[in-house]
């Protein structure tokens, strides 16, 4: 079933409306506000056309329509005007991010911070690095039952060890260890360090105390923690500025899922860096404590093989274009200055890459 165009600037009209006043829209609103040049008569119709067709629903019988995530998906995807920051708006977010370019995380963390102070929601910013490997390891002899495993990662991260042993060990042991493993070792993802590839290095090195095994056991978890995102929450309780969390039981639901790291991406899904904005609206979110809210998120590539995203959680009622602007301001800048892009193209930060059902799938 196609839409008309009438249809789709009152669709427009009731979205705008309702995230302006967070309440249910009337025909008589849209015909006072929406310049469309017919009777509320016309209107009435056209608004429960739209409702059979699940683009509104209608709360009470009495009250006006308000948007389903199917209306949401069909005016983010061709309805909604693209906002572009303002001059003074892009030179006060670039001076707030010069000001907080300092080691990676804690620029993400402050981001984040960022992020939900300019939209008023709670932000999130993650950040993965490519797959990580040993390039180096060093294996330092303390005393006949300690020593230090030391290993630099290819993001260039330096993870160390204090190891107590209950034997006696050799300085020409650990030497030889540390050859060993510096041959055998780096290079290789977590998932390569096989148990056969430690007990050779085991009989290579003649090791009969284990030792070996301590050291594999190190380097699989440093490549296993490396490989995690990290992930920085800011702003939960900022939910509870908005209509739709007056009740305190959702609220906290979604604060708690938030504030336990819940991921907002499919656990499979690879962060591209890529260009634009994704907008992922009430449904179509993966975890359930998500379906009730819409997330919008902005990639940013940081070099050195280093991707994230910036996003906020919020009610579906919400500014889409204006958070997209701002989202996709902060990633460009990100990009910008730890990965060392150019800016981007004039108008890039409006471009919006939207995953979910398309509003032709509902025709």
């Amino acid at each position: 079933m196609s839409i008309s165009d009438r249809k789709k600037k009152i669709l427009a009209a009731v979205v705008d409306e309702y995230i302006r006043t967070a309440e249910p829209v009337g025909s008589k609103a849209i015909a006072q506000n929406a310049g469309l040049g017919c009777s509320s008569a016309t209107i009435r119709n056209e608004l429960a056309e739209l409702v059979s067709m699940g683009y509104l629903e209608q709360p009470h019988t009495s009250a006006g329509r308000v948007p389903t995530p199917m209306g949401y998906r069909m005016y983010v995807n061709e309805l909604m005007e693209k906002q572009k920051l303002s001059l003074e708006e892009t030179e006060e977010m670039n001076s707030r991010l010069n000001s907080k370019l300092q080691e990676l995380d804690v620029t993400i963390d402050a981001v984040s911070r960022l992020a939900s102070q300019l939209t008023d929601y709670p932000a999130l910013a993650l950040t993965t690095h490519s797959t990580v490997t040993i390039k180096r390891f060093d294996i330092i002899y303390v005393d006949a039952n300690t020593f230090i495993i030391v290993v630099m990662l290819s993001n260039n991260s330096v993870k160390n060890k204090l190891v107590h042993l209950p034997v006696s060990v050799t300085e020409s042991m650990m030497r030889k260890l540390s050859s060993l493993f510096n041959a055998s070792f780096t290079n290789v993802s977590e998932g390569q360090i096989t148990p056969l590839m430690i007990s050779a290095a085991e009989r290579a090195a003649d090791d009969t105390m284990g030792i070996t095994s301590v050291i594999a056991a190190f380097a699989i978890e440093v490549l296993s923690e490396a490989d995690k995102p990290a992930a920085f929450i800011s702003g939960e309780n900022r939910l509870l500025n908005q209509p739709e969390f007056r009740d305190p039981d959702k609220a906290h639901a979604l604060m708690n899922y938030l504030s336990g790291g819940g991921y907002v991406l499919p656990p499979d899904e690879v962060i591209d860096g890529g260009d634009g904005v994704r907008v992922l609206i009430g449904p179509e979110n993966v975890a359930e404590e998500l379906k009730g809210s819409s997330v919008v998120m902005a990639s940013y590539d940081a070099g050195d093989n280093t991707r994230g995203l910036i996003g906020i959680v919020g009610p579906t009622r919400m500014d889409y274009s204006a958070v997209a602007a701002k989202l996709s301001a902060l990633a460009a800048g990100l990009s910008r200055r730890l990965g060392g892009g150019e800016a981007p193209p004039e108008g890039l930060h409006n471009k919006l890459i939207i995953k979910g059902d398309e509003p032709n799938e509902h025709r």
